[in-house]
């Protein structure tokens, strides 16, 4: 494959019945709406064997059986089956010096271990994501979101990404590890970088660039341990330091991997959820108006949001066994992507309103956007109390939101699906 080349095979997206159905990210249109593909997969082909590699899993039910599975794994090694992309890993990885550096990254983060390693290193973060902590952060959020509002109200238009969405989680989750300041753009480009390793297609440029953007990440990290180690202070990061001093508790590996881990998981995808609810409630403003007078709304609303247009698309898992399930089997060994943003529109959870916007729905807090089982998001009360007051403080403090040219732009990712750009006019 070329450097430009996605390292997939061609594929289609049915229109009939009766023709073959393939997940195809580049079908016309994919990134503004992917929820027609997934309808089809549900439909035809919900246990789907793809042509990029890994197999995937379209509807509720198998999407909640497979998150739940406690033999599954999220630990990959070299005989895990991945499809082409994994040659093409293994051949960069090979040409570059970096190698088995490279390659070993990201290893120790809990996200991607089982227990008992995953059990131990969740039980040293989660003590700060408490519900009574994340909700002593409403004031700090609350203050944030109303200085972001701030800067903008006199102009009578913003960017919802640039001047919200982004900037929002990423303070809170520095706030919440001490960081020190940093190049806000630069980091947030590292991220945007690395995540795309996430996606089931992606292109070697992307694969390489990834990699400079772990490394220059990697190398900050580093520093700002050694930074932290000099400047201890009540916070997230000095208690993993001495978690990691303690020697039985924290590797170094350890350490440098979930710092890394929660900074990115701690902004990346509440921007998604920030910029694509925002859109949502101004394509539907009878809802957007029914939230704005009602704050009752406020948890439920975020909830059907993150139903209605997941921040995260997919979730892996990896077989151990070969696994039956939706009538047919997945080989051992084999990558399987839980289709997130597909089960929270299937019919046969939602019922026939399943596309449809409904900030009261009964329900909403069903959704599998947050993953389930062992692996569920650890960081999910921070996002939703993220989204309540960003959303609910934006809607009720600028009357008259309206897209704004040259309007909405997706970032691109299949996997952390979100907005790069979404300008806004109001009156303030």
């Amino acid at each position: 494959a070329s450097p430009a080349r996605p390292i997939s095979f061609s594929t289609m997206a049915a229109t009939a019945s009766t023709e073959p159905v393939f997940y195809n990210p580049f079908e016309p249109g994919y990134a503004e709406d992917p929820y027609r593909q997934f309808a089809l997969l549900r439909e035809h082909d919900p246990v789907h064997e793809s042509l990029a590699g890994p197999w995937m899993l379209f509807r509720y039910e198998d999407v909640n059986r497979l998150l739940r599975d406690a033999s599954l794994s999220v630990e990959e090694d070299r005989s895990t089956r991945v499809g082409p992309r994994a040659e093409v890993f293994e051949r960069l990885l090979a040409q570059s010096e970096q190698g088995e550096e490279r390659r070993s990254r990201g290893t120790r983060a809990m996200l991607n271990l089982d227990p008992p390693d995953h059990t131990r290193l969740r039980r040293l973060v989660s003590k700060a994501f408490t519900p009574r902590m994340i909700e002593g952060l409403r004031p700090l959020v609350a203050r944030l979101v109303d200085e972001h509002l701030d800067a903008v109200a006199a102009a009578g238009r913003m960017d919802v990404i640039a001047d919200l969405a982004f900037p929002l989680p990423f303070t809170v989750i520095s706030e919440m590890l001490g960081m020190p300041a940093a190049d806000r753009d630069q980091l947030r480009d590292w991220s945007h970088a690395i995540v795309k390793l996430l996606d089931p297609v992606i292109t070697e440029e992307e694969i390489n660039e990834a990699f400079e953007s772990s490394d220059a990440m990697t190398d900050h990290v580093h520093e700002v341990i050694d930074w932290k180690r000099e400047h201890p202070a009540d916070d997230l990061l000095t208690a993993l330091i001495r978690a990691e001093e303690d020697g039985d508790r924290l590797s170094p590996d350890e350490l440098r991997d979930q710092v890394v881990l929660l900074f990115i998981a701690g902004h990346e995808t509440t921007v998604n959820l920030i910029g694509n609810g925002t859109l949502a409630l101004l394509r539907h403003p009878d809802q957007l108006a029914r939230w704005r007078d009602d704050p009752a709304l406020d948890a439920n609303a975020v909830d059907e949001l993150l139903r209605y247009d997941s921040p995260v698309q997919f979730s892996r898992r990896i077989t151990i066994e070969p696994l039956e399930i939706g009538g047919r089997t997945i080989p051992a060994r084999t990558f399987v992507l839980a289709g997130l943003a597909s089960s929270n529109r299937d019919p046969a959870q939602w019922g026939p309103t399943a596309d449809e916007l409904d900030l009261g729905r009964a329900d909403a807090n069903q959704h599998v956007a947050f993953g389930s089982g062992t692996h569920f998001c650890l960081g999910a009360a921070l996002a939703r109390l993220e989204g309540q007051v960003a959303l609910g403080r934006l809607i009720r403090r600028f009357p008259d939101l309206a897209v704004a040219d040259p309007g909405p732009a997706w970032n691109g990712r299949l996997n952390l699906r979100g907005l790069e750009r979404l300008p806004i006019t109001f009156r303030a």
